[in-house]
């Protein structure tokens, strides 16, 4: 059985793609075929945020070809776990929606300096990490 967790934002330009790059990484190097990930926002931006494409080169992924978009209905509702990350659920999960839902209530990056960016990211990548244990 396939699990499918959601990383949704409202840009979809900055936390949730650095958590899905992380989570994409993580099942790899897990060999972890159980977890299906997808990601995107209500209101996508037209690129992702330059300062997020540099934090996630410094360690080595690279995410600058990456362009969000928005997360359909459909894949809410076929994903067991949904996480936004900041924003509030009730704009992404629909009412008759009986998955799981989370708020990581992270910091956006945008316009962030160098050192703010990498803080978040780096806890994303520990929230990312401890989601493999718990599944």
């Amino acid at each position: 059985m396939t699990t499918t967790i959601a990383f949704v934002c409202v840009q979809n330009a900055g936390r949730s793609q650095m958590a899905y790059a992380f989570a994409e990484r993580e099942r790899r190097e897990r060999g972890r075929d159980d977890l299906a990930f997808v990601t995107g926002g209500t209101r996508p931006a037209d690129h992702v945020h330059p300062e997020v494409v540099e934090a996630m080169r410094a360690v080595g992924i690279d995410i600058s070809e990456r362009v969000p978009r928005e997360v359909s209905f459909a894949e809410i509702q076929d994903a067991d776990v949904v996480i936004t990350m900041g924003c509030s659920a009730a704009d992404v999960c629909p009412a008759n929606w009986s998955g799981e839902n989370r708020d990581w209530n992270l910091d956006d990056p945008d316009g962030k300096s160098p050192e703010e960016v990498a803080r978040i990211r780096d806890d994303i990548a520990s929230r990312v990490r401890a989601l493999f244990t718990e599944f």
